[in-house]
């Protein structure tokens, strides 16, 4: 269910996916192919400065899932370039034979060569190698990736009410909170895995996390999404209770949106559109433009130290996210947020002597970091947010039947 724009925006939004198309094809994904593929071990570098020089050759299991996915991906959804298929092929060996201990669960970090360095204390890595294998399982045909894929899904959903077990640092005393992260993640790994089966147990699980998103965390009484709640919904003063993150609310209402559209439902979209509003309002900096990384919901400081910096993956899922927002609904408010965010974003993170973006921005937009890749940034937010948006730029222009032509 898509929106159908003003033939006057056509060639406004032509524009803009000759700009993303430009930055996806000539600047971010060259830069991945040519500077973080281990041709030695195998698997991916995620630690690159400016130039792609590596820094570090540790690997994060999240960010060596997420790679393994991407690739896959642009060979599923772009074309099938056989380069993409290889370069996912090498990550995904390289987690089999490496990423998981005994158990079946994968660790946070290896060596470049594949010797454990951190335990397996973050669920997040086991959610990303499992979309990984799922996706290059469909890109390659290779079946036992997809069996590895459920393995991982499964001790997943045992796993998840308490995902951290022994590494858990917090005391039984402790507040319980919801985080939506979880339901999040929920929602893309159903949606990988539904392209195989249309199992009911993916659907329930798609279902069951949008109710928690909608029921706890989206809040049209308070006129926030809130990272986190009590279990009873409640919301504990504390800097930890009060903290937002818009970059994750972004995220989760596209991820929302795209179900709500296959299934035409107004009254969800009209919520998230609302939602996706409030957030945009509360987190961009009036005196120096961009979004804000976490904020507290009275104002008071956060314990980051790190929340008033501009983040790359919190522009990009914004910026994805006003577009389909206005793709859905065509309401005029998301389209001049997606132009606002894409002017603020496309002048201050691409780098065009190197290509790629820059992940770490101060507040007021200058540069705080120059790495491309790390621990926390890799082949991933940048890359998927640039090929939704050229799809769906490409659907709306399709609706007012004008082509895009373009060398493959």
């Amino acid at each position: 269910m898509l929106h159908t724009i003003e033939a006057s925006r056509a060639d406004g939004l032509k524009d803009i996916r000759a700009i993303h198309a430009e930055s996806l094809f000539n600047q971010v994904i060259p830069f991945w192919e040519s500077h973080s593929i281990d041709t030695e071990h195998g698997g991916y570098y995620s630690c690159l400065d400016r130039d792609g020089t590596v820094y570090d050759t540790d690997k994060f299991m999240w960010m060596q899932g997420r790679e393994v996915w991407m690739f896959s991906h642009l060979y599923n959804r772009i074309r099938p370039d056989n380069r993409w298929l290889d370069y996912a092929r090498t990550g995904a060996v390289f987690m089999q034979t490496y990423g998981m201990d005994p158990t079946g669960k994968c660790y946070f970090s290896i060596d470049c060569a594949g010797i454990p360095q951190v335990a397996p204390y973050n669920i997040y890595a086991d959610c990303f190698a499992a979309m990984g294998f799922a996706e290059f399982a469909r890109a390659s045909g290779e079946s036992s990736y997809l069996d590895l894929a459920r393995q991982l899904y499964t001790g997943i959903q045992k796993r998840k009410d308490d995902p951290k077990a022994q590494y858990n640092k917090l005391l039984p005393s402790a507040r319980k909170f919801r985080a939506f992260g979880f339901s999040m993640i929920q929602i893309n790994m159903a949606q990988v895995f539904r392209k195989f089966d249309d199992s009911v147990e993916y659907e329930t699980i798609i279902e069951q996390a949008i109710d928690d998103i909608v029921k706890y965390h989206i809040s049209e009484q308070d006129q926030i999404v809130w990272e986190r709640v009590a279990l009873d919904g409640s919301h504990p003063d504390c800097m930890e209770g009060r903290l937002l993150c818009p970059g994750h609310a972004c995220e989760v209402i596209w991820f929302v949106a795209k179900i709500a559209m296959e299934r035409s439902d107004g009254q969800l979209l009209g919520k998230l559109s609302q939602a996706l509003l409030w957030t945009l309002e509360r987190a961009w900096d009036k005196e120096f433009g961009g979004i804000y990384y976490y904020q507290d919901a009275k104002g008071f400081p956060t314990d980051k130290i790190e929340a008033d910096m501009k983040l790359w993956w919190v522009h990009v899922e914004a910026l994805y996210a006003t577009l389909l927002l206005y793709a859905a609904t065509g309401e005029e408010q998301h389209y001049a947020w997606f132009r606002k965010i894409h002017d603020w974003t496309f002048s201050h993170f691409p780098d065009e002597t190197y290509g790629e973006w820059y992940g770490y921005l101060h507040r007021d937009g200058t540069l705080a970091k120059t790495l491309k890749g790390g621990k926390w940034k890799g082949f991933f937010h940048l890359p998927r947010a640039l090929a939704e948006s050229i799809g769906t730029i490409d659907e709306l222009l399709k609706i007012q039947g004008v082509g895009i032509h373009e060398k493959k």
